[in-house]
């Protein structure tokens, strides 16, 4: 028998939606500040996935600059229906304090590549909302928060939407409070038989974090409890290697089998960090008496699900080159920047043929104008590295490779001035605080160097080269790559802060004096090790 190796979607990729159109298989996944906004993939088998559209890829449908980190795009709902594919979306724009800023948004399109359409305003109460389509019927339904008393979760509602406009009508319902597991979000419904089901995300995202359902025959409710809730989570088990498992969207297959899937996290030790973030996993769901339950014979979700018996011509997976030449027109899909578009005044393949050129602006603690380019690390182990040429002339101007989690965590290999020489440094950075490494590297007289970064589960090893046929000289320490992970965050904080993405490593450059210098990169090569 095959199997489907869990998590399907590897690296930060969570709060997965998904969707089927005939034969076709789509899931949607927040990208927070991340620009384009949200990842689609695609599969015929549910087994292999390919990365195929980032549809909010303009400034009119996501305007992120200034967002905090960890804000902007929440729990996207990808559905289908009338020919036409719906995206919702939650753009968040403030954390901090007792009020949060939540406007959700609606985007359609004939075609899941695009191009989709300027976004229509649905409402601000709340987050993580979806479409539930219902015969003649559409529904949004939404978490709502609720700031009094420092509450943040106030529970479930759902709106009447205009079929043709996409606009709320005034008819609201309040669903549920959701169950004792509490901190009730991520709704979706669906209709079965004579059954309305309401699937929750509940326990909060980190080690609690669990998959409840309740019913009802009316979609208005009352809605009673699964006898068996929840009915996914980790929570019990800490030595489990699929954690945090929650946030489910459920689908029917083609030939009548229902699947869920979710997020989780994968440790590096028990109840640890989880350097790749959460990740999107999938299991089989059977029904008994009119409820679902997982097909694993507990709550737990496996390392191995069976393939589904789709009648399906087998597809291949996605391939990605190891290493990208710069030399086309566009940057390949796996790269994003942070909160705003990619554009020709500060990324360009067409300044110098065969290089990228990034043109340094503000630093990285910025939220409005960074210059960085970057993809998700996906594996425990792999070995990145990448050729720039950058000639500054100050201590204020700065390129090279790095792997960056926010604002305040961050390690970064980099070329920059000192003394009237060019010179190699690491500048890491926990809990928002910087920590120079003081192992400095003259390179003078250099044009190019390579970069690299070689990644060993928590440990990372800075190198370089000054010759592309030479050999790799390690520079400074092995560093903890944990202090990039939602766990760290959060524990290093005296104050609560979102924490929802992953680790990316890529390629940036800073010129705090004039916004002008730029850097040339020649290539860029992830190799990543399969366990």
């Amino acid at each position: 028998m095959e199997y489907i190796q869990n998590p399907i979607l590897k690296g930060f990729n969570p709060d997965p939606s998904i969707c089927r159109v005939g034969d076709d298989y789509y899931i949607a996944t927040s990208t927070f500040e991340w620009f384009p906004g949200v990842q689609i993939h695609h599969s015929k088998d549910l087994k292999n996935w390919e990365l195929i559209a980032r549809p909010l890829n303009r400034k009119s449908q996501l305007n992120m600059r200034g967002v905090p980190d960890s804000c902007g795009v929440w729990a996207p709902c990808l559905s289908y229906a009338n020919n036409k594919f719906y995206l919702v979306y939650t753009n968040v724009k403030s954390f901090d304090g007792v009020w949060k800023d939540t406007p959700n948004y609606v985007v359609t399109a004939d075609d899941i590549r695009g191009t989709w359409s300027d976004p229509i305003y649905l409402c601000s109460s709340g987050f993580d909302g979806s479409f539930f389509h219902d015969q003649d019927k559409l529904w949004f339904v939404n978490m709502i928060v609720d700031h009094r008393n420092g509450k943040l979760f106030g529970g479930v509602e759902m709106h009447e939407v205009d079929p043709q406009t996409l606009r709320l009508l005034n008819e609201r319902h309040f669903l549920t409070k959701g169950t004792k597991l509490g901190s009730t979000e991520g709704p979706h419904l669906y209709k079965r038989n004579e059954y309305y089901y309401l699937i929750l995300a509940e326990g909060g995202t980190e080690y609690n974090h669990s998959a409840t359902i309740l019913r009802s025959k009316s979609v208005f409710g009352p809605y009673e409890e699964h006898p068996d809730n929840p009915i996914l989570t980790s929570k019990d088990s800490p030595k489990h290697t699929l954690q945090k498992a929650g946030h489910g969207s459920m689908i029917e297959t083609q030939n009548g089998d229902w699947y869920i899937v979710f997020l989780i996290g994968r440790p590096l030790t028990e109840r640890g960090r989880c350097i790749l973030g959460r990740e999107t996993a999938i299991e089989e769901v059977v029904w008994k008496e009119d409820w679902p339950f997982v097909n694993s014979g507990s709550r737990l979700p496996r390392l191995k699900v069976p393939n589904p018996n789709l009648e399906v011509a087998s597809q291949k997976k996605e391939h990605v080159p190891v290493r990208i030449i710069f030399d086309q027109d566009k940057l390949p899909m796996e790269f994003q920047s942070l909160r705003i578009p990619m554009t020709e005044n500060w990324v360009s393949l067409k300044e110098r043929k065969g290089f990228l050129r990034l043109t340094g602006r503000e630093s990285l603690t910025s939220t409005h104008n960074q210059s960085m380019i970057a993809r998700r690390l996906q594996h425990f182990k792999a070995e990145v590295s990448t050729l720039v040429e950058f000639e500054p002339d100050c201590f204020q101007q700065m390129s090279g490779l790095i792997l960056y989690y926010n604002t305040g965590h961050y390690h970064y290999l980099h070329i920059t001035h000192r003394d009237d020489d060019k010179v190699l440094s690491i500048i890491s950075a926990d809990n928002f605080q910087k920590i120079e490494d003081r192992e400095i590297v003259v390179i003078t007289g250099h044009s190019s160097v390579v970069l690299k970064a070689s990644i060993q589960f928590e440990n990372l090893q800075f190198s370089y080269k000054l010759k592309e046929d030479g050999p790799f000289t390690n520079i400074g320490s092995v560093l903890d790559i944990s202090i990039l992970s939602d766990d760290n965050v959060r524990e290093g904080s005296e104050r609560y802060r979102p924490a929802f993405t992953g680790s990316f490593i890529g390629l940036c450059c800073q010129d705090l004096r004039s916004n002008k210098r730029y850097a040339d990169f020649g290539w860029f090569e992830y190799i990543g090790i399969e366990e």
